[in-house]
């Protein structure tokens, strides 16, 4: 069975930085590539970051680059997000998710991250 757990959200003040992790299992994980989504209170998902699958290359959307990077560990079976300078409009439920043939198959369950003084 697939699985994918994030941990690592909680309240953060505004500048100030948090590590997302997801646990990947029941999947070969080092030949996926993999994602971040959010999802802000009332508002849709939205991508915030992709890596391939040997962790070579990363993509970032507009709104965190310079601020957000993902990363990987396939022996560790682990992605990361690491945020800094985080921002108010950060706020959202964030959830990883890996790439099958072009599309997000599997989620995980997601962590909030509240950005707030």
């Amino acid at each position: 069975e697939v699985q994918l757990v994030e941990s690592g959200g909680g309240l953060v003040q505004p500048g100030g930085s948090l590590r997302l992790s997801c646990a990947a299992s029941g999947f070969t994980f080092s030949t996926y590539n993999m994602a971040w989504v959010r999802q802000a209170p009332g508002k849709g998902l939205e991508w915030v970051s992709a890596i391939t699958s040997g962790g070579g290359t990363t993509t970032h959307a507009d709104s965190v680059k310079e601020r957000f990077t993902i990363s990987r560990d396939n022996a560790k079976n682990t992605l990361y997000l690491q945020m800094n300078r985080l921002k108010p409009e950060d706020t959202a439920v964030y959830y990883c998710a890996r790439f099958y043939n072009g599309a997000l198959d599997a989620w995980g369950q997601g962590t909030l991250v509240t950005v707030s003084s």
